[in-house]
């Protein structure tokens, strides 16, 4: 029994592995790139956010996201711990849940996948496009140029985000190509542009906050963590959080950040106030408090001029500096495309495939898991985790000998 897999990204190496401990089970796993886990390293800020401890109680979507409750499981963040750790990966958990290598690096998760692959009847080919995927008569035929795998059975594991890191749109063309439908693809947990003239000054800037998308006025969705100012707009987990379906469709798009979640309007009045008896330059009024740059780029959108001092300012400009720091809205234009998006929103329907097994309902004996299926998760390790947990279960059941 030959179990072919195409993508060698989490979901992909999770699928080799589990395929490989079936008795007898051969596995070869097809990556487009020059070496495998391209995606995974990027992940986390280099960090490799690898799962989460709540990543069984909600935090996905999709036309249906129940689907994956079944995959999560059968091989919950708990198990994926202990995966990891007959791997050779040890791991720490923050109090948020989200867990990530104890040597803090992504290399870490990608190593030990790697080391793990390193097995007699486990075949990765490197630099392997799979440019047409026929159906034989017995299983399936993988061509790359003059090369061709033939399979038993065969996992569609790669999906299209991050395009600068490999992600293409090979597997749902593959898919699409035995009958398989797929919803609209968009990118989530993605940076946002933005249309505010100060955000290419405050480049680099990282600061914890409170963000709230607006639509049209009504709340669309909120979080809290850090934000980071990109040349062109918005980034950092809070916005990832966020940023799922923003900037899709029409209307008018804001993002409203607390800069100081954790205190009042009127608490942060009164301790401006109190620094009117400094001798301190309007441009240092959030000194101490703020992010340096961050606080000179306030007053200035409060509308205080900054050749004064902080001496001088009135009640009401102090109340304008306040209520920048604690509602400042930004104009959003759009996200960012595939190639910076971390994963993608939609996918090849799941109502087409056993949630029970990952084989296609179509066509037996196609499997597909991870990001390629219409189900993503929330920023936090909630992704990496479906990735681990769908690959383990479409290998299982692919690698099975039924005979």
């Amino acid at each position: 029994m030959v179990t072919g897999i195409i993508g060698a990204g989490a979901s992909g190496m999770a699928a080799a592995l589990a395929a490989a401990e079936n008795e007898g089970g051969q596995v070869v796993l097809m990556e487009r790139q020059a070496r495998v886990g391209r995606k995974l390293q990027a992940t986390g800020n280099g960090r490799c956010n690898l799962s989460n401890l709540h990543g069984t109680s909600g935090g996905y979507h999709g036309e249906n996201p129940g689907f994956a409750d079944y995959a999560l499981g059968k091989f919950p963040p708990t198990a994926a711990l202990e995966w990891f750790r007959s791997l050779g990966l040890l791991t720490v958990a923050e109090d948020s849940g989200r867990v990530y290598p104890y040597s803090d690096q992504a290399n870490s998760v990608v190593d030990v996948l790697r080391f793990a692959l390193e097995k007699p009847n486990i075949t990765v080919k490197l630099g392997f496009e799979a440019e047409k995927v026929k159906k034989a008569a017995s299983g399936f035929r993988i061509i790359s140029g003059d090369e061709t795998v033939k399979c038993d059975r065969l996992i569609v594991a790669c999906g299209v985000a991050g395009t600068k890191l490999g992600g293409s749109m090979s597997g749902y063309q593959i898919l699409r190509s035995f009958g398989h439908s797929c919803t609209r693809l968009r990118p989530a947990l993605v940076q946002l542009k933005s249309s505010w003239n100060a955000v290419t000054s405050l480049k680099g800037v990282r600061a914890n906050c409170h963000a709230v998308i607006l639509h049209d006025g009504k709340r669309f969705s909120e979080s809290t963590g850090e934000l980071q100012f990109t040349q062109y707009g918005l980034s950092g987990p809070v916005i990832f959080e966020v940023s799922r379906d923003v900037c899709q469709g029409g209307g008018e798009w804001l993002c409203r950040l607390d800069f100081l979640p954790d205190m009042a309007e009127n608490a942060l009045i009164s301790e401006l106030k109190r620094r009117r008896t400094t001798n301190l330059p309007v441009s240092e009024l959030f000194t101490g408090i703020l992010h340096n740059r961050l606080g000179r780029v306030l007053t200035q959108t409060a509308g205080i001029s900054a050749g004064g001092a902080v001496s001088d300012l009135s009640d009401e400009e102090l109340r304008q500096a306040a209520h920048a720091a604690k509602a400042l809205s930004v104009h959003l234009t759009e996200p960012m495309g595939m190639d910076s998006a971390q994963v993608t929103a939609g996918g090849i329907l799941t109502s087409e495939f056993d949630e029970t097994t990952m084989e296609s309902r179509l066509v037996p004996g196609l499997y597909a898991c991870g990001e390629v299926l219409d189900i993503d998760g929330d920023c936090g390790g909630y992704n990496l985790q479906w990735a681990w947990s769908s690959g383990r279960l479409a290998g299982q059941s692919a690698g099975r000998n039924n005979t």
